[in-house]
């Protein structure tokens, strides 16, 4: 079977990340990160959903990376977002910045809000 390099044209890929840390579109961002195809802003977690709101309408879905390991979404944070039309998927952090790149190479209508993995003690 051959393997296929990811073609995202003029998106913006999740390119890495690290303690802390994103680097998407080859630019570094400190801390939590919303990230979608034409643009990236910073995310101060949960209780900050405006930047998660103003997707209604623009993405089809939202993946929520919770950090390390998964964990369930804060109910009204859910309810909020889903009341406006912003559906969530919780994932752990790496898997939903490599399903959002997966689904954005393929021009799906996606976005990422993903909350940075801590350093190892």
């Amino acid at each position: 079977m051959p393997i296929n390099a990811a073609e995202f044209g003029a998106t913006l890929p999740v390119d890495g990340y690290g303690p802390g840390f994103f680097r998407v579109g080859g630019a570094v961002y400190q801390g939590g990160i919303v990230v979608h195809a034409e643009a990236v802003a910073p995310w101060a977690g949960y209780e900050d959903p405006a930047p998660l709101l103003a997707l209604a309408g623009r993405v089809d879905i939202l993946f929520v990376g919770t950090g390390a390991q998964i964990a369930y979404l804060p109910k009204p944070f859910v309810q909020l977002l889903e009341a406006a039309g912003v559906m969530v998927e919780a994932m752990s952090t790496p898997s939903a910045a490599r399903t959002y790149n997966v689904l954005l190479s393929e021009g799906r209508r996606v976005a990422a809000a993903l909350l940075p993995i801590p350093a190892a003690a």
